[in-house]
């Protein structure tokens, strides 16, 4: 039977591979960082008010999404760099329409942050 470290390795191998993309994300990403401030502001206020488990649940969830869709975003906008490295206006486009998807889960995001912190807000 091998060592329980050796069993393990190929479980941990997939979290270090997210890992390195995660702080290369932090390293290289502008709009990244900004998001990810933004969600420590909020992780903040989760812990500042007395929110409600469903709450805080929407909120880390929000908190997923936005800067889900804006690792898939530097994702994409990379790889199309790479196979297309002039200007093309339907390249553009793509990326614009990219764009988009992170903008709508942002708008998405901060309804929902005004709809749970103003009630507590305005107390």
């Amino acid at each position: 039977m091998q060592p329980l470290k050796k069993q393990l390795k190929p479980f941990f191998k997939p979290f270090q591979i997210s890992g390195k993309g995660l702080w290369w994300a932090i390293k290289e990403e502008q709009s990244f960082r900004i998001q990810l401030v933004a969600a420590f502001c909020v992780i903040f206020a989760m812990f500042w008010f007395p929110l409600t488990n469903a709450e805080r649940a929407i909120c880390c969830l929000m908190m997923a999404l936005v800067l889900g869709l804006e690792l898939l975003n530097s994702q994409l906008e990379g790889m199309l760099d790479m196979f297309q490295p002039c200007r093309d206006p339907r390249i553009r486009k793509i990326k614009d329409l990219s764009a988009s998807a992170v903008l709508m889960a942002c708008l998405g995001a901060a309804a929902a942050g005004l709809l749970i912190f103003l009630p507590y807000l305005l107390k």
